[in-house]
């Protein structure tokens, strides 16, 4: 069967069970997806299905995952096949890469644990900023409807609308924020701001869990581009553990470096562990970060890459984004918490193939 099928919304409002989706999903760019089935996956017959239909149910307590599954959500909490249940209520749909593209791409994120105080001291004393107050965000979508997934941040310059500072701009100052807590590492606030999620040890031994709340509007720049630029690093020897290696042995040069990437995220206390743009919990290895402009979030996929060198087939959310995530075939994997989890994170970068799970028609069930 190799019915090819360009728009992506088209299939969740023909589907019959998100009637409500069209409203949610016509803003999507459309993308090239190709009808497949489940025994054709790399890696279908070893899946875990439980798990996986148990991180799907998971997904069922966001709104956004709601709207596009409805009845489904509840239909998998009385499923005692999930196998079946998976098989026979949906089609996977192979995403193709955008025009232009290499290929697909896998990598890995993670959740740091950084040290900290609520007093700035000697010791600590880079902050981590909540979202600023004078930040400025604007819904470029309620002016012009086809920039629906674009914002525009910046600051008021009198009566005029500026650019927020930049990472530069805002080490020089002290913004008009609130501090949820001082590092002792800039490297380790820089790593954060990078993971989107981080658990702190405070030094009266609390724990703190954070998360990203906003970004100052600045287009996000890897680092890793920058070394191989000044020939610190060769192309395929980047990674967060030969960055990081570098950084700490270049201490005179690690402003010039960090400094590149303009982005600075902004972040909220959280009552949970690691959290994603769903407002969930993420799942080791079961949560990635999309590009929503070409994926939904809430959306449940099949993603195919080799992770920590072991060849790999399985159900995955998408429950979170970034920003260096973009394409159509675009995925960062969450692997949670601990030393395992930030290695495999930092060398993860595969190529990857993805669908996109789809609930069948009335007629095909």
């Amino acid at each position: 069967m190799k019915r090819f099928l360009n728009i992506l919304p088209v299939l969740f409002v023909l589907s019959g069970c998100a009637k409500h989706a069209e409203v949610v999903l016509e803003k999507y760019s459309p993308t090239p997806l190709i009808v497949s089935d489940f025994q054709a996956l790399p890696g279908w017959e070893q899946e875990d299905y439980k798990e996986a239909l148990d991180t799907f149910v998971h997904s069922c307590l966001s709104q956004k995952t709601r709207v596009l599954y409805q009845e489904l959500c509840s239909e998998a909490l009385d499923s005692e096949d999930p196998k079946t249940f998976l098989e026979s209520r949906f089609v996977p749909y192979k995403i193709q890469a955008n025009a232009g593209a290499k290929g697909g791409l896998l990598t890995g994120y993670y959740e740091p644990h950084l040290r900290a105080s609520r007093t700035k001291s000697a010791l600590y004393r880079y902050p981590i900023y909540e979202t600023p107050k004078d930040l400025i965000e604007v819904d470029l979508g309620s002016i012009y409807p086809e920039l629906a997934n674009y914002r525009l941040r910046g600051r008021l310059d009198g009566t005029k609308l500026v650019p927020y500072y930049d990472r530069e701009e805002s080490k020089s100052r002290e913004l008009d924020a609130n501090v949820l807590c001082y590092t002792d590492s800039q490297i380790d606030k820089f790593f954060l701001e990078i993971q989107g999620s981080g658990r702190v040890t405070l030094d009266t031994n609390e724990t703190l869990f954070i998360g990203y709340d906003n970004q100052n509007g600045h287009r996000y720049r890897a680092i890793g581009r920058y070394l191989i630029a000044i020939g610190a690093l060769q192309k395929e020897e980047v990674s967060l553990q030969s960055i990081r290696k570098w950084l700490d042995a270049n201490p005179s040069r690690l402003d010039e470096v960090l400094n590149y990437n303009r982005s600075v995220v902004f972040f909220k206390q959280r009552e949970q562990k690691a959290t994603g743009a769903l407002g969930l919990e993420l799942t080791p290895k079961r949560s990635i970060a999309v590009d929503r402009r070409y994926i939904p979030l809430g959306g449940m996929l099949y993603l195919s890459a080799d992770v920590a060198k072991q060849s790999t087939g399985r159900i995955v959310l998408a429950q979170d984004t970034g920003g260096a995530i973009k394409g159509a075939v675009r995925a960062d994997l969450f692997l949670g918490y601990g030393e395992e989890a930030m290695r495999i994170a930092g060398e993860l970068k595969s190529p990857l193939d993805l669908w996109i799970l789809i609930p069948r028609q009335g007629e095909d069930l």
